[in-house]
């Protein structure tokens, strides 16, 4: 049986035993495939998140609607699904949330897969067992819950309560986390890394699914759930009490305002931000997509004002294609 994640398996070891779930797992696990998306060359995510990307998509609904991540799907032009028994299965791009992460595709051809009910993770503390299914359904990993806590991303994205696990699973990308029941308690962002007493352990950050349902309907119509935010197109990073500039969209309005690598966010409205949470919070204050962000600046020993005239990022991308 062919999948796209042959030549990464999982250890046996980290495998959850079937006979300890109080639910049938390989059945479970037939609702997570594979998912491969092809994006065009000339997309404006094509330089930072690659023109071919593979990760993993969860059925949710009995008429092969999958959620995933956004980033897999964003201006993605063909979307392949590929199923525990090898059969492959186009899809199309519903929508993608910038807000919460969620993306959503709907298979053009009848999946015969049970859909996962949607859980509320809000009952998950620190220590709770749970399985991450990624690799499609075929290399899903016991782990547990290490930390419940905010995320803030350095492309403009901020979760207030993300679900943090361990060990981490290689094929994180729209894995499916699955509470004690078999329900879809999350789906897989990040690969991230922490320092722990015996050195430097990996693990993965995940978009609780009780998010999901207040914006379904919109998201699977291809209506924007959210308004949207203002973005500037800088990628920051918190490095002690300040927010440093990493990087710049070469199309985006930071560029156009001439902001550069090193660059220091001192304040946005004369409001002083010490971290990135506190960065977005009053930059997304400032009003919708199109407000003007008066910032503070500090490059090298100078020290200026600068105005920048937000846009909406989803303005800038591909709009998927409706069959």
């Amino acid at each position: 049986m062919s999948s796209p994640f042959d030549g990464y398996e999982v250890e046996a070891r980290l495998r959850p035993a079937a006979q300890a779930c109080a639910f049938d797992l390989d059945r479970t696990l037939s609702a997570v495939v594979a998912l491969q998306a092809r994006i065009p060359d000339d997309a404006f995510t094509a330089t930072t998140l690659g023109a071919e990307r593979i990760g993993n998509g969860t059925v949710i609904g009995p008429n092969g609607l999958v959620l995933t991540i956004g980033y897999l799907i964003t201006e993605a032009a063909d979307v392949t699904l590929t199923l525990n028994d090898g059969r492959r299965v186009a899809a199309h791009v519903l929508g993608a949330d910038p807000v919460t992460g969620f993306g959503l595709v709907q298979a053009l051809e009848p999946l015969g897969l049970p859909a996962l009910p949607l859980g509320d993770s809000r009952t998950l503390r620190s220590g709770a067992p749970v399985i991450i299914a990624g690799g499609g359904g075929q290399a899903p990993v016991a782990g547990h819950v290490l930390a419940r806590m905010p995320f803030a991303g350095y492309w403009e994205y901020l979760l207030d309560d993300a679900i943090m696990t361990e060990p981490a699973h290689p094929h994180w990308s729209g894995a499916a986390l699955l509470g004690s029941a078999g329900e879809l308690l999350g789906v897989g962002s990040l690969s991230l890394q922490r320092q722990s007493r015996s050195g430097v352990t990996s693990l993965n950050m995940f978009v609780p699914s009780e998010l999901l349902p207040p914006i379904l309907d919109d998201l699977a119509r291809g209506t924007p759930p959210h308004p949207p935010r203002p973005w500037l197109g800088v990628l920051a990073q918190d490095l002690g009490d300040r927010v440093v500039i990493v990087g710049v969209s070469p199309r985006g309005p930071a560029a156009r305002a001439e902001l550069r690598v090193g660059d220091i966010v001192v304040a946005v409205a004369d409001r002083t931000v010490s971290d990135l949470a506190d960065f977005y919070t009053r930059l997304w204050a400032r009003g919708p997509a199109g407000a003007t962000i008066p910032l503070r600046i500090q490059r090298d020993s100078d020290v200026f004002n600068v105005d920048i005239r937000s846009v909406d990022r989803t303005a800038l991308l591909k709009k998927p294609r409706f069959n």
